[in-house]
């Protein structure tokens, strides 16, 4: 089809790269895909900026398809804004202003990854009208190949003339996260045609594993991408960021919380009384059980509403707040569950704070990250990582406490490195609080290995540096954690 345009569009970037990001866009420009893993906060979103305006200037696409997740479609069009002179255009949930949109002059779309999947014949039906490159912005949000959007994903891949995928943690969670993102650029090349086969090789080793040997298939992933594949971290990109210290915080649970935590652990049920009578919470099923634990180890409330004393972390919280001096340093309070987000904003309510979750607008949230970066008297932010942990820089503060942590590393390093990233002047500090003879310990360890597992198979650490320091004896760790016996 073509485009004209009425007038020649000014395809020059507002700014320079940092020399770092110039090495990315010459070594993947002429590929026909590629992967960018560069670390959190080293600036992908001002590569990929770059990388699609020289594809525009060179007339290798006519336009371009920015994918990304919904809370960061705005930031996108803001990025754009900053870095180039091209005005994009948003595709929504409405089918008829998306066929509207895609029938005109458009260099460049954004929408999120659900637009693609509830409007995919349209899609399909505008590729091939004309040359589309498209940057999948996260993209570990086709991780899993079984679901809905990523089979949809994986069926128009080879419709596009350029295809980039972008994420700073590409083994999100497990080192088999990585091969459906893969798949979307060489449609199963590299990594095999099998996912089962793949997942099965990369899964975290029970306790008889052969570390070395583990070590070795994790370090071959790496190996077979580095023809179309570039990663950076803040040390090799020679980014000279202010140190980011990780504490631990150990904390006592409170009396009766201690009571409902040993119910859960020992009995896999707990029984408390709401407004019908008493109600069982059976936790037999083992992710259900270990869900509880942790938010029993959080917040009580959570499972229970009748709970009304202080819980552990709390106490702590409040004491760390006073080392933190709240009034001279603003401070990110992580926190896996909404209802937590909504509990510790009241309790704190002293330090002005914004809350972002996932039963928020995305505008809603947009707009409490704003006051929290410009309002001098806000000097908190209450999060869930799930809504806040991705594509935004929130360098006001230099301190991260993470009342609780589930099971994604993904969750905790995204979170973390809100705070740690290009424009952060102040040296960081994230506070994990862990409760002592708790799951809390256990989860400490499983993200501590999936962390050591996805440094290897991103190639960060050598194979001597994984058997030095990874631990596999994760099921023996939980059977010890979750034994009556042990605690009694």
């Amino acid at each position: 089809m073509g485009f004209k345009l009425r007038k020649a569009p000014r395809l020059s970037a507002k700014h320079d790269a940092y020399p770092y990001q110039l090495d990315a866009v010459r070594a993947v420009q002429s590929l026909p895909y590629a992967a960018i893993f560069h670390e959190q906060g080293l600036g992908k979103t001002k590569i990929a900026i770059d990388l699609l305006l020289l594809w525009l200037i060179e007339d290798i696409v006519d336009t371009v398809f920015v994918v990304s997740k919904k809370s960061l479609v705005q930031n996108w069009v803001d990025e754009l804004a900053s870095h180039s002179h091209v005005t994009p255009r948003i595709l929504s949930d409405n089918r008829r202003e998306n066929s509207i949109a895609l029938n005109s002059p458009i260099l460049i779309y954004i929408m999120n990854y659900e637009v693609i999947s509830t409007n995919l014949d349209l899609i399909s039906e505008f590729l091939g009208t004309c040359r589309v490159g498209v940057i999948l912005d996260e993209s570990q949000k086709i991780k899993n190949p079984e679901s809905k959007l990523s089979i949809h994903f994986h069926s128009i891949a080879d419709r596009f003339v350029r295809r980039i995928i972008m994420t700073g943690t590409p083994v999100a969670n497990r080192p088999y996260d990585i091969w459906s993102q893969i798949k979307f650029l060489d449609g199963g090349q590299s990594l095999g045609s099998s996912f089962s086969a793949f997942k099965t090789a990369l899964d975290l080793p029970s306790r008889s594993s052969s570390v070395s040997e583990y070590g070795l298939q994790l370090a071959e992933v790496m190996d077979k991408l580095k023809h179309f594949s570039i990663r950076e971290t803040k040390r090799t990109a020679g980014i000279e960021l202010p140190d980011k210290t990780i504490l631990t915080h150990f904390v006592e649970l409170a009396p009766r919380q201690s009571a409902i935590y040993a119910a859960y652990r020992d009995e896999m049920a707990y029984e408390f009384r709401d407004r019908g009578g008493f109600v069982i919470d059976d936790a037999e099923d083992i992710l259900k059980r270990l869900l509880r634990l942790v938010q029993c180890a959080s917040n009580p409330a959570l499972v229970d509403k009748t709970y009304n004393e202080l819980p552990g972390k709390y106490l702590k919280l409040v004491a760390l707040f006073d080392d933190i001096d709240l009034q001279s340093n603003k401070t990110i309070l992580w926190t896996g569950f909404i209802d937590n987000v909504e509990w510790l904003s009241g309790k704190l309510a002293h330090f002005i704070p914004q809350k972002v979750h996932g039963s928020m607008s995305v505008s809603d949230r947009n707009e409490s990250i704003r006051r929290f970066k410009t309002d001098k008297s806000c000097r908190l932010l209450v999060a869930t990582p799930g809504a806040a942990k991705e594509g935004l820089t929130l360098t006001v503060a230099h301190h991260a406490v993470f009342y609780d942590r589930g099971f994604s590393l993904d969750d905790y390093l995204q979170a973390q490195d809100r705070i740690h990233r290009i424009s952060q002047s102040e040296e960081c500090f994230v506070h994990n609080l862990i409760a002592k003879a708790t799951i809390d310990e256990w989860v400490d360890l499983l993200l501590n290995a999936k962390y050591q597992a996805a440094q290897l198979t991103q190639g960060d650490i050598s194979r001597d540096e994984f058997s030095a320091t990874f631990m596999c004896d994760l099921s023996g760790a939980l059977t010890q954690i979750l034994s009556p016996h042990v605690h009694s």
